[in-house]
């Protein structure tokens, strides 16, 4: 499949740089993932990197030389670092560490790895890998505000178990998943300008809603929120005002982004409304239809073979907002589709009066709620938009294109 998804890859100069962390084994497969994809590779490494892999075996699978330092005279005899910060058509970061990302952001060369980057024009790629508590701490997230803004690409990273024996966002996105989601080349940078939202206010809400049914229990759906929470970033960082209105999910706030966190359809309603006025809103959450009718006091106990749930319909909280005349210019919905997606997303766009949706096919592979990679096709009255395949990070700042262009239209 990365073969399919990364053609773009074919012939392309990678320059692969590796950060100390356990993940650093992990980037040993996307030396030969890349490869497979029919980009030639070099490989440069901090030395905490060499403290988990050897420059060897990155030569073995590669077919050039690691390159570890800035001190080697022979190298460095025609400026070699130089040399292969122009060799470079792209420039991939994995792991990428906290120091690393820290390092790019405020511009440090104070190692072969940091100087390569500040040194280079090629679009530099970063795949994060730390500890959660890392990741979420606020000097990190600031600092990949400050790389996004540059328009650095940023892929994952996963959420799940780390080395640590703890769990939660950290984890480096799979050496297949990094290569799929490698943006082209001439796509890497938004077609707007940084700009293009500035002076409006943008309300988006994300993330999945739960229902109670007693004190344990709830009714819910798989969505991560990950959309959503990429779509605010990209509005964020074409300088609009931003509120986003999330479900419960476990992912850091996007720098200069207000947060309001809600749990259930009831409550996502109220905090999108108290929001208002706005001039977009965008309708990413996954909100449940039903709700329970009377949510139990206490658990519920095991009795019955079977058991009956009395629920009820939850507010239509993307109809209401597209019914409201508080000054929108633009309503945007989600369409979630398993089946017949096109038919059943144009047939939301009409009835529920919305300017746009987007549409996409949930419960396959490499796309949908819980993947950092998605596949989605965008509609409204006169025609439509297929994206290609990739990272919700870059399909969410191509859809603030489109949103961009549809204020205009």
């Amino acid at each position: 499949m990365a073969k399919e998804s990364a053609s773009h890859l074919k012939g392309q100069h990678v320059l692969l740089c590796v950060g100390g962390g356990i993940a650093a084994y992990k980037s040993l497969e996307l030396v030969r993932r890349l490869r497979d994809a029919g980009a030639e590779v070099q490989v440069a490494m901090t030395a905490g990197a060499q403290q988990f892999v050897t420059p060897l075996s990155f030569q073995a699978l590669s077919g050039h030389p690691a390159r570890t330092t800035l001190w080697d005279s022979a190298a460095e005899a025609s400026m070699g670092h130089i040399e292969l910060a122009r060799w470079a058509d792209r420039i991939v970061i994995a792991p990428a560490t906290a120091d690393l990302l820290a390092k790019l952001a405020h511009g440090f060369a104070d190692d072969l790895v940091s100087t390569l980057c500040l040194a280079t024009t090629a679009p530099i790629t970063v795949a994060p890998a730390m500890n959660h508590r890392m990741w979420l701490h606020p000097a990190t997230q600031a600092n990949l505000a400050t790389l996004r803004a540059r328009n650095v690409q940023v892929i994952g990273p996963e959420d799940g178990p780390l080395a640590e024996g703890e769990s939660g966002p950290g984890r480096l996105s799979e050496p297949e998943a990094i290569v799929a989601s490698l943006a082209p080349v001439a796509e890497a940078l938004p077609t707007t300008t940084p700009g293009a939202l500035h002076g409006l206010k943008v309300v988006v809400s994300a993330g999945p809603t739960y229902e109670d049914l007693d004190p344990v229990r709830y009714l819910g759906n798989r969505s991560s929120g990950k959309m959503g929470f990429a779509v605010a970033d990209s509005a964020r960082r074409r300088g609009a005002e931003v509120v986003l209105v999330s479900g419960p999910v476990h992912l850091p706030t996007p720098a200069g982004v207000t947060r309001v966190d809600v749990r259930s359809a009831a409550q996502m309603r109220e905090a999108v409304f108290a929001a208002f006025p706005a001039d977009i809103y965008i309708g990413a959450a996954a909100v449940a239809d039903y709700t329970p009718r009377a949510p139990a006091t206490n658990k519920i106990k095991k009795s019955n073979e079977s058991l009956a749930l009395d629920l009820v319909r939850t507010p239509d909280i993307l109809s209401e907002v597209a019914a409201q005349t508080q000054g929108l210019k633009l309503v945007v919905g989600f369409a979630a589709e398993t089946e017949n997606v096109a038919g059943y997303a144009r047939g939301k766009l009409v009835a529920k009066h919305l300017d746009l949706i987007v549409a996409n096919r949930v419960g396959v592979a490499d796309g949908g709620f819980e993947s950092d990679q998605n596949a989605m096709t965008a509609y409204w009255q006169e025609g439509e938009r297929v994206f290609t395949p990739g990272a919700k990070t870059r399909l969410a700042d191509e859809l603030i294109d489109l949103i961009v262009e549809r204020l205009d239209a």
